[in-house]
């Protein structure tokens, strides 16, 4: 059996937050006690983590028009004054589980680290909501704010996606629907993507990895994808299964960033070699010693802070290469 043998491989930082988040939730990661109680532990569980961080000048909430309604935001603004560039930051959990308060000490770490506005979104989670509606919603948020950037201060020439695990794989599918489907969409400047899943059906690091310390047995991943998927064509769309979209034009710079013993692992070294082969600029970075979802633990991680100055280091060169 794997799992005795992925535990041993863990740091001995990432094995203290394996014991703080048994502490703080009991089976924070199941996915057979019903997506309610799923989101009631995962929101239990990550309250620990969230809690301090930087201190943004300006948290507004928000709401933005949308395809099928009223999408919420979160606007979190690092410093007075002066006009920024954005990330949106899409917030992970499978498509099922997370929110803008599970998420919010990435984004305002990545704030505080790039200088830009980071606005999460609030989209509509699955099994109530199904694909592509996500994708739809974080497109529609990354129209909305460069058509109002000069009333919210930031610079609609410089708006980027940012996500984790399943943010991730919307960060880029939003990306690919607006440049596909979109005539006066905004251009996209940078992704910053972490532990994403892009496509893949079956890797290595898929029988390798996972289990309930991070909730991504086979059984959890299916459950995910049942949740977020109409049925088997959707798993074929370019803005579900990205590895088999068309990356040779329209992507912008990326940083992919991967945990070594993560089931998803794969997925993103696949990426990074379909972007090397369409001429995409990119940095990947296998963090060694790690389990998926580890952006959240920098309140006792290094790994974590490391991530995100090297995505926000990222982002920083991405953006003065177009301003110049």
């Amino acid at each position: 059996m794997n799992p005795p043998e992925v535990l041993a491989r863990v740091t001995t930082q990432m094995a203290a937050v394996l014991d703080k988040q048994a502490e703080l939730a009991d089976g924070a990661f199941a996915t057979d006690v019903g997506f309610e109680e799923m989101r009631r532990r995962y929101a239990l569980e990550r309250s620990f983590w969230n809690d301090g961080g930087p201190t943004m000048a300006e948290t507004v909430d928000g709401v933005v028009p949308g395809p099928y309604g009223d999408i919420r935001i979160r606007y979190h603004r690092p410093g007075e004054g002066g006009v920024r560039p954005c990330i949106v930051y899409v917030h992970g959990g499978g498509f099922v589980v997370g929110d803008l308060d599970t998420h919010s000490r990435i984004m305002r770490t990545l704030a505080a680290r790039t200088g830009a506005v980071v606005v999460g979104v609030d989209y509509a989670l699955s099994p109530e909501a199904r694909f592509p509606r996500a994708v739809h919603e974080c497109a529609a948020v990354a129209r909305h704010l460069a058509a109002h950037a000069d009333a919210l201060g930031i610079d609609a020439a410089n708006l980027s996606f940012a996500g984790d695990s399943g943010g991730a794989n919307l960060s880029l599918a939003a990306t690919l629907y607006l440049r596909d489907e979109v005539s006066d969409a905004p251009t996209i400047r940078c992704l910053l993507l972490y532990y994403g899943m892009y496509g893949l059906a079956d890797s290595a690091s898929r029988r390798l990895f996972g289990g309930e310390w991070d909730g991504l047995t086979k059984a959890d991943l299916d459950y995910y994808m049942d949740c977020y998927t109409n049925d088997a064509r959707d798993l074929a769309s370019p803005y579900l299964d990205c590895l088999a979209a068309d990356l040779s034009h329209g992507v912008p710079p990326c940083y992919v960033a991967a945990s070594a013993l993560d089931p998803l692992r794969d997925d993103s070294l696949a990426l990074a070699e379909v972007l090397a082969g369409a001429g995409v600029p990119h940095r990947v970075r296998v963090f060694d010693g790690v389990l998926h979802g580890f952006l959240h633990h920098s309140r006792m991680l290094p790994e974590a802070s490391e991530a995100l100055e090297e995505g926000a280091e990222f982002h920083r060169h991405a953006i003065a290469l177009t301003t110049r």
